[in-house]
């Protein structure tokens, strides 16, 4: 979805520097692609690179992610991805109130709401490293702060591998007490082509349903089936919605001779395809329910004794 940030920096984490941040670099043991993350800056991935080439999209940097929340790289987008269509939302009859610039809540251009509440959070704690593996976890319910806009206690672990030339990330939500946590998160990977014009790649889409939206980006409601296609990107913007993903759906973009694909392999039933026309990144967004589902309660739920697992991979292969 559109990457934009808040108007100020209210929702900012921490103080914004970059010198005291562990930069953890996977390395595939069959080739040489590497992978990199920044567990204090929200568990974000910051680079997939094969033999030095970048694939993922930089955008304005880390530093701009951190300072203002401008997605770049890998990020994640809890608890909720993409748009809502108001500040509130119902837990049990009652109401929670996002107040942008206040705990992590930021919103778009048009002062909607966008991509939960962690860009940039400090507060992850790697829990196991590997030269091609890392575990981060998060501990949501400890923290007074996060619970003020998603008041479900849970820990949220994100395990990533790089092996075989396929970086896969598992995320998974542990409820922590009775209270049920919606699932309705997703990430936002920015994929590039490095050398081909952005004009001449080839976009794969799997069959899913497209969900129109309205002049706030917010699903109308209407749905319509779209069948599998392939096309070249050229000019055009994407910015669309889909659901009904089904398990194992892959995405892809192509030019030249590399190949890259998205691969929904579990949990991830919905779908952003983001691509602006004035830069040279397409996202395909994992996401477990269709936006603005917290509003509408389409979504599943991790229950206390039974955690919620979602599962992607980004495979990098030969044309």
């Amino acid at each position: 979805m559109t990457p934009s940030g808040p108007g100020g920096n209210e929702f900012l984490w921490h103080n914004p520097t970059m010198a005291d941040l562990e930069t953890v670099t996977l390395n595939d043991p069959s080739s040489s692609l590497t992978a990199t993350y920044v567990p204090g800056a929200g568990m974000v991935g910051t680079s997939l690179s094969d033999d030095g080439v970048e694939l993922l999209g930089q955008r304005r940097g880390l530093h701009a992610y951190m300072t203002t929340g401008k997605t770049m790289g890998i990020p994640i987008l809890y608890p909720w991805a993409n748009r809502l269509s108001a500040n509130t939302y119902g837990v049990d009859k009652a109401a929670v109130t996002l107040t942008p610039g206040i705990g992590g809540v930021r919103t778009d251009q048009h002062g909607v709401v966008i991509h939960g509440i962690l860009a940039a959070y400090e507060g992850w704690q790697v829990t196991g490293r590997t030269a091609n593996r890392l575990t981060a976890e998060l501990d949501y319910g400890g923290t007074p702060r996060l619970l003020v806009s998603f008041p479900f206690p849970h820990l949220l672990t994100v395990d990533v591998t790089l092996a075989d030339r396929v970086l896969t990330v598992k995320t998974t939500v542990t409820a922590t007490t009775r209270a049920d946590v919606p699932l309705c998160f997703g990430f936002h990977p920015y994929l590039r082509i490095p050398d081909v014009p952005r004009g001449e790649w080839q976009m794969e889409l799997p069959a899913m349903r497209y969900c129109p939206v309205n002049a706030w980006l917010i699903p109308s409601g209407e749905t319509e089936d779209h069948a599998a296609l392939t096309e070249t990107l050229g000019d055009r913007y994407f910015d669309e919605s889909y659901d009904e993903v089904k398990p194992g759906s892959v995405f892809a973009i192509s030019g030249g001779d590399r190949r890259l694909e998205v691969h929904f392999d579990e949990g991830y039933s919905a779908a952003q395809v983001f691509s602006p026309s004035d830069d040279e990144v397409i996202c395909f967004e994992p996401m477990c329910a269709p936006t603005d589902s917290l509003r509408r309660g389409t979504y599943r739920v991790a229950t206390e004794g039974e955690p919620a697992t979602a599962t992607f991979s980004i495979h990098v292969v030969a044309a």
